[in-house]
């Protein structure tokens, strides 16, 4: 028996790329308005320098910060994940399960295009 090993054609791979590189575009630019939101901008904080009661206001200023700045980390995996997935069009592996070997449905690529496992082997993870 022959091994062959299943792989996307270079028509599918294409129309795969040009969805990652859309993706990662549009992920780049929500991680930029993400890290704007939590770095302090040029002002250091200054302009209401009146000494109000502002403690409610400065704790959930922080709080929203910190969660900007847990996006931001999870954006920025996002885009990772999208460029190594560009890596394995480029080395003719994207599309292929690392756990069974086969084809990821074409569907599921489509709309989480970074997967690098089948429907079935990520609910046997579960």
């Amino acid at each position: 028996m022959e091994n062959i090993k299943a792989q996307y054609g270079e028509e599918n791979l294409k129309e795969f790329k040009e969805i990652i590189l859309k993706k990662i575009t549009r992920a780049q630019e929500d991680l930029d308005i993400l890290n704007s939101a939590y770095k302090n901008d040029s002002t250091n904080g200054t302009d209401d320098t009146s000494p109000t009661f502002k403690a409610f206001e400065e704790g959930a200023a922080t709080m929203a910060k910190e969660a900007n700045v847990q996006l931001a980390i999870r954006q920025e995996k996002f885009i990772r994940d999208l460029k190594n997935a560009l890596l394995r069009i480029e080395n003719k592996t994207y599309g292929v399960c690392r756990v069974s070997g086969k084809l990821i449905q074409k569907e599921r690529l489509k709309l989480v295009p970074h997967a690098t496992l089948s429907i079935e082997a990520k609910k046997q993870q579960s």
